[in-house]
């Protein structure tokens, strides 16, 4: 696996691909690579010729006062890790590759930004994520670009980005990865002491809860949502958000019909976590 960090580099690796014929593949991250991450990257293993896995922590989807700073840099460790699961190039460059002085340009997607994370973290934020993500699809030119599931709203700022903007690629939203004991894994997850991460657990099973009240065919968001919130305020946990939502716009329901987002976010120790499930009314 080469390492590089500047456009020219990763922009010739890609052309010489493509010369051969090569599908490319595109794994955008933020570092502080755990096995979420590398399901991506397998899966892109598995599709593509050419496996690029980005590492930018990217700063404007940071608002002031949140963990730009403190956020984990392990580069030897992720790269070690992005090769061992099939990556090609890992694209690892400074800041100032990314966004040279005098940078003055920010796409916003308008109509899903904001609500959920976006009401909560400010729609600027989103506007970073689609900014970055549209410049590494310049830079990069894939086929196809992997995402994972647990950052759902971000997945769908995404594919309307694509869509919107006419940019031919694919993009692949893969399952949630999770610990044996169910917590969704995330690089955040390093911030929670023993006691805080044995509480986030309450996330995921807060999800199974509501999951169970729509198997047994209570369908309506207060139903749903009530399941939900009492294992969340057993576990001492006030949600920043816990809402039912289209799957394909955001819209907020009622009940669930046909399927939904079960979407939650809640600080849990020195972590802000989040999480959510597709719910399927039958």
């Amino acid at each position: 696996m080469r390492i590089v960090r500047t456009i020219a580099e990763v922009r010739a690796a890609v052309s010489a691909a493509r010369d051969a014929g090569d599908i490319v593949g595109l794994v955008p991250t933020m570092g502080a690579l755990h096995e979420g991450h590398l399901s991506l990257v397998r899966r892109a293993r598995e599709g593509s010729d050419l496996v690029v896995v980005s590492l930018f922590v990217n700063p404007t989807q940071f608002a002031p006062g949140e963990d730009l700073a403190a956020y984990p840099r392990t580069e030897e460790r992720d790269a070690e890790l992005a090769a061992g699961a099939g990556a090609d190039i890992l694209f690892a460059p400074p800041a100032s590759e990314i966004y040279p002085d005098g940078f003055a340009t920010s796409i916003h997607v308008a109509g899903i930004t904001e609500v959920l994370c976006g009401a909560h973290r400010g729609a600027a934020h989103f506007d970073g994520v689609a900014t970055v993500v549209a410049k590494l699809f310049q830079i990069v030119a894939p086929d196809v670009a992997y995402f994972g599931q647990k950052d759902a709203q971000q997945v769908l700022v995404i594919r309307r980005l694509v869509r919107d903007l006419d940019m031919p690629v694919r993009i692949e939203a893969c399952p949630i990865v999770r610990e044996p004991d169910g917590l969704a894994m995330s690089s955040r997850n390093v911030y929670l002491d023993a006691a805080a991460r044995k509480r986030a657990t309450a996330l995921n099973r807060a999800l199974d809860a509501a999951e169970a009240v729509v198997a047994r065919g209570e369908t309506g968001a207060p139903e749903v949502l009530a399941a939900a919130r009492a294992v969340l305020t057993d576990a001492g946990i006030d949600p920043e958000y816990l809402e039912l939502r289209s799957a394909e716009d955001l819209r907020e329901l009622t009940r669930v019909e046909g399927t939904a987002l079960l979407a939650v976010a809640a600080q849990v120790g020195a972590a802000r976590l989040i999480d959510n499930r597709i719910l399927e009314a039958r």
